[in-house]
């Protein structure tokens, strides 16, 4: 019998896999720059391979790609009447993949986001926000998922509003919080603070994702995991975020020798500034030594990144049969086969 989010929450980590946008990019089926999730409708079997390599990977959650497939995304490129089709085929390939877990049904979950319209100014703009989210959410509830990913919020108050429409349709909600350079939530908020009360508010898991490295979201998760009882999530970028540049959106690269189309390196020219598996590691190893129960990673991880955390975390993937093992390698390998010659030349190849 598949186990809900909370009994596994109970039972120990929860590995979670997000950042299909960049990698559906990266693998050639999205575009950058409008970055909408039409793969659902257009390459349906490229989003199942995606689906099916984090899962493998180690995700529990095989998270429904509608990141951007809300409804002010789809009137800017034009294609409202995609909305509903494209939310309710990336749910239904979600649980295709999803059964075919070899040892236990990965769990379905229901994604929502930032919408980049909310202003809490604006009331028709937050009425707007409400309903798009109510459309979106109520198809969740009618496509049977397990529960509401509400992610990349940097207005609490939009975040709010996401957990309370999860919550009329009765189901389990995890809300995370994308925290913009400036440090602190665009309507004012701390994020322990807005992570507290959206706990007290009902929320199974709180917590970050998205816009910051491990090494400058790390500080504020273990604010979180102080503020507040019950379980935290956090979903870093593996990007090598600073101090001096808190997230991907103005990291520079120093190295590069040609001019960029755009003015950052965000979003197309992120690629030398990545962490490595083993830098994510000693993440995963922090984050779940301070007490994370929702781990993952988000734009820009590949599956083997995310398999690196399970591990680290104490799982075993699917997958973990092609972690790395450097035995037979023929420069880094210790078999009594290899040839002294060139083992020894492994510093100088």
């Amino acid at each position: 019998m598949k186990r809900s989010l909370e009994q596994r929450l109970q039972d120990g980590p929860v590995i979670c896999g997000e950042g299909y946008l960049f990698e559906l990019e990266r693998r050639g089926y999205l575009q950058a720059g409008s970055f909408v999730p039409e793969v659902a409708l257009d390459n349906p079997q490229a989003l199942k391979q995606t689906y099916r390599d984090y899962m493998l990977a180690g995700s529990d959650v095989v998270l429904a790609f509608t990141y951007n497939g809300h409804r002010e995304k789809m009137r800017i490129i034009g294609k409202e009447e995609l909305l509903e089709p494209l939310n309710r085929q990336a749910i239904r390939l979600a649980k295709e993949v999803a059964q075919e877990h070899p040892e236990e049904e990965a769990l379905v979950a229901g994604n929502i986001s930032n919408t980049n319209l909310f202003n809490p100014d604006d009331p028709e703009a937050v009425e707007k926000t409400r309903s798009m989210f109510a459309e979106m959410i109520g198809w969740c509830k009618e496509e049977g998922v397990d529960f509401v990913n509400g992610e990349t919020f940097y207005y609490y108050e939009e975040a709010l509003i996401a957990l309370e429409e999860i919550q009329k349709q009765d189901l389990p909600a995890v809300i995370t919080f994308g925290l913009m350079g400036e440090n602190i939530l665009r309507d004012g908020y701390e994020v322990e603070e807005a992570c507290r009360l959206l706990k007290e508010k009902g929320a199974l898991v709180v917590g970050m994702n998205c816009f910051r490295g491990p090494a400058t979201m790390q500080p504020y998760v273990e604010k979180i995991r102080n503020t507040l009882d019950g379980y935290v999530g956090a979903l870093p970028i593996p990007y090598r975020t600073t101090e001096e540049h808190p997230t991907f959106f103005n990291l520079p690269d120093g190295g590069c020798a040609c001019t960029l189309p755009t003015e950052t390196t965000f979003p197309t020219s992120l690629d030398p500034l990545y962490t490595n598996r083993y830098e994510l590691a000693e993440w995963a190893r922090e984050a779940h030594s301070i007490g994370v129960n929702y781990l993952g990673l988000c734009c820009g991880a590949s599956p083997a990144m995310l398999r690196e955390v399970a591990e680290t975390v104490g799982r075993t993937a699917v997958n973990s049969t092609y972690s790395p093992d450097m035995e037979k390698h023929f420069l880094f390998g210790k078999d009594d086969t290899l040839q002294d010659h060139i083992t020894s030349y492994k510093t100088k190849a």
